[in-house]
């Protein structure tokens, strides 16, 4: 048997919607980055961006596990001397919670041009309504707590 090497013109791009009201975040964060690279695929090749459009609704019912919610910390710099800016998660689930599933997979993905143009694929949206019904996505269960 021959190896594969994928081409981007072979690759077949579906639309998926996942639900995550109850889902714990890194969990659902490691599914969904497998998804947007295409290891889930028997075409998958590491240097072209074989996976898939994701859709995620009801970002804001996510759940963390343990105390997280409460004691986990978001950090940023502004680019200053002393600037480091702080934010606890239960401050951005108030907020912005789609912030928290961008921030999840961002990191799961590979820190290069191949992992920002496979990030560019994920949406998520805090309400259980999406504007993609257009593309005809598929709802994808996934099977974890």
């Amino acid at each position: 048997m021959k190896t594969i090497s994928a081409k981007n013109t072979d690759v077949e791009k579906k639309w998926h919607v996942i639900d995550a009201d109850g889902l714990v975040v890194g969990r659902l964060a490691s599914q969904v980055a497998k998804i947007l690279r295409g290891k889930n695929k028997p075409i998958f090749t590491p240097h072209v961006d074989t996976g898939d459009y994701v859709v995620i609704v009801n970002a804001g019912r996510v759940r963390f596990t343990g105390n997280k919610l409460e004691n986990k910390a978001y950090y940023r710099h502004t680019g200053f001397t002393g600037g480091l800016k702080t934010t606890m998660a239960k401050d951005i689930m108030k907020s912005s919670p789609e912030k928290i599933i961008y921030s999840a997979v961002r990191g799961m993905l590979p820190k290069n041009k191949l992992g920002r143009q496979q990030f560019k694929k994920l949406k998520v949206y805090s309400g259980s309504e999406h504007p993609h019904n257009a593309q005809n996505p598929e709802t994808l269960n996934l099977n974890i707590q």
